[in-house]
């Protein structure tokens, strides 16, 4: 762990976000509260306030921090759920881990009380929204911070193919047209005819040679 004893005690804020994407039917059940685990929206808030205070136990190089707040709000979107989870705490560092624990744990929560209904539910874009205080200041997430993001993140070569360079080019080995392959083929018994004929021609010779002498 880092070392930050020589740091002074301030105030420190995070949000993170995260989102779970549903069938229309499990929104509806959850704001309904016919979820047969019990109240969905409850649950997770308090799961996600427990996450925070325990995030320590979950990330090994955590330090533990006496927390001064977290709140937890899941609101209904169109697609499912998003969360929201605002911790505080005045302290020698950052509160970033803990609010993302919250978010996750809270996502997570949902999921495991509506599984039986809807096992195809997915949990995505889990990130920091903003921090404020101690030595880097206050930073808040621009929509251009999301899409440079994903931008930079390498994709995945689709249908089995390996990615190559570029001029039509695979691992650096030219690509071979199956005309060109046919080709090679059908040259390959001109090439065996050709070297039987050469070896038969010595073999002559060799004996020319023996009855000669």
């Amino acid at each position: 762990m880092v070392d930050v004893g020589a740091k002074p005690k301030t105030e420190r804020v995070a949000v993170a976000t995260a989102r779970l994407r549903m069938l229309p039917a499990t929104r509806e059940r959850i704001l309904a509260g016919k979820v047969e685990k019990g109240d969905v929206l409850a649950a997770a808030r308090l799961a996600g306030i427990m996450a925070a205070k325990r995030t320590p136990d979950f990330v090994p190089l955590c330090h533990p921090i006496a927390l001064s707040g977290v709140e937890v709000t899941l609101t209904p979107e169109e697609a499912g759920l998003s969360v929201r989870a605002q911790v505080k705490t005045v302290d020698r560092t950052g509160v970033e881990m803990e609010a993302l624990t919250a978010a996750c744990a809270a996502a997570l929560t949902v999921y495991d009380m509506c599984k039986s209904v809807d096992r195809g539910m997915v949990l995505e874009a889990v990130q920091l929204e903003h921090k404020a205080g101690g030595r880097s200041g206050t930073w808040h997430r621009d929509a251009g911070d999301t899409e440079a993001t994903q931008e930079a993140l390498p994709l995945p070569a689709r249908g089995g193919k390996r990615r190559g360079s570029a001029g039509g080019k695979r691992g650096g080995a030219e690509e071979v047209s199956p005309a060109a392959r046919s080709g090679k083929r059908a040259k390959r018994p001109r090439e065996a005819e050709g070297l039987r004929t050469a070896l038969e021609t010595v073999v002559r010779a060799g004996k020319r040679t023996k009855r000669g002498g």
